[in-house]
């Protein structure tokens, strides 16, 4: 009886031992399990060298020059524009003074109790008098006139209001100025309002247009 005690201590004393070395290398995988990820963490977070801190410094130091630079350039440019062209809503608007002008010719030349008379002559001359100094101030502010008679259609420059029957020109030829563009420096003011030519058509060709108008309508 007392040597199966014995035994049966043995055997408890036998499994604690391997219980306590278990959880002794269980500690030691804890710690070193521990000690690496400390390690790792402090890889991950190792303070730069002074060489890299330059770099990082320097590079810091070139956006922001760069980014100085942009900001400099934009504003000398918008500086320009509003130097160069600051004046373009009113130059539009005083061009109606040259409108104006050639309106009141028109009324004037019209006019059948003022026809071939002496005052309507002096008039006119008056009235272009003005016109021409008008322009001449708007050259000297960079504002000029588009030259369109017998020039070719350019959708930059000219608005086509009609086509005109013409075979003495090619086609898209502008024929007639309606109202005179302008630009100013290198901008467009306004363009120019024109009639251009076109082919002239035969009765036949006529006929097919005008069935072919009559369609749509």
């Amino acid at each position: 009886m007392e040597k199966e005690e014995n035994q049966k201590k043995a055997s408890e004393n036998q499994n604690q031992d391997t219980l306590n070395e278990t959880d002794k290398a269980e500690k030691n995988l804890d710690t070193e399990n521990k000690q690496e990820t400390e390690q790792e963490l402090k890889e991950e977070i190792k303070e730069p060298t002074p060489e890299e801190k330059i770099i990082e410094l320097e590079d810091k130091v070139a956006r922001a020059f760069a980014e100085m630079e942009n900001q400099r350039r934009r504003f000398e440019k918008e500086k320009e524009d509003a130097f160069e062209y600051g004046g373009y809503s009113f130059a539009k608007e005083a061009l109606n003074l040259i409108d104006n002008l050639e309106r009141s010719k028109d009324v004037l030349e019209s006019d059948d109790k003022l026809k071939e008379t002496e005052a309507l002559k002096k008039t006119l001359e008056h009235l272009d008098i003005i016109k021409k100094d008008l322009i001449s101030i708007f050259e000297k502010n960079n504002i000029k006139p588009i030259d369109s008679l017998n020039k070719k259609l350019d959708p930059n420059l000219h608005q086509a209001m009609m086509e005109i029957e013409d075979d003495s020109k090619e086609p898209g030829t502008i024929i007639q100025e309606i109202q005179k563009g302008f630009t100013i420096k290198d901008r467009l003011l306004r363009p120019s309002l024109v009639g251009v030519s076109k082919k002239v058509l035969k009765k036949e060709e006529k006929t097919e247009e005008n069935q072919e108008n009559l369609e749509n309508k």
